[in-house]
Formats: C-alpha cells, structure tokens, sequence
C-alpha cells in the first residue's frame, strides 16, 4: 500500500528476488495504481514510477530483467510502501483484493 494515501499499488504474490537490494515487482496492482514518467536526472534515461493518487515517488520501471519472469522489474522503494499481511487485509479495508491470492 501508499504509505502516504493508503492507496494499494503492489501484490505481495508479484514480488520476487531481483538482486538489486530494493522491493521489485512484475507489475502494479490491477487498476491504475502508478504512472510511469521519464526521468532524465543524473545523467540516466529511466523510467519514474509515481503513486496516482499521492503522486508520490516510488522508483523506477526497467523492461530488460532477465531475473523477472515477465521481463519487467519495478524496482521500488520500500519506505514509500506499506504492507498489509494477509489476515489483516479485511479488517484493514482491502477485503476486495483477497482474490489476487486465490489459486
């Protein structure tokens, strides 16, 4: 979750170990959660990664990980995120998203 708006944005069933020392992901949460801007600071063409609604900074997008199994790497900063375990989820509000980790 946004830590900032509460906002969902990742699933802990898309993380996985990239090696880069950062929380990476396959891909947002459904729905419109990010929007990816092009960032041109320090002298690197990169993809910024922002919450919709907070318009927080979380991190970056890369399209060329051969650790994710998609190919894509959103390589997120972990203090810009809140996790909710699972069995907290209801009573958190986020009940409508139990089905992402349904088999």
């Amino acid at each position: 979750m946004d830590v900032v708006t509460g906002e969902p944005l990742f699933s802990s069933t898309d993380k996985y170990e990239s090696g880069c020392g950062w929380p990476a992901f396959t891909k947002p949460i459904e729905g419109p959660a990010v929007v990816e801007k092009e960032d041109l600071s320090h002298g690197m063409r990169r993809t910024e990664v922002r919450s919709r609604a907070g318009d927080s900074h979380l991190g970056h997008v890369f399209t060329d990980d051969p650790e994710s199994p998609n190919g894509v790497r959103y390589c997120i900063n972990s203090a810009a995120l809140r996790f909710v375990p699972y069995e907290k989820m209801e009573a958190e509000g986020y009940g409508y998203l139990l089905h992402l980790f349904e088999k």
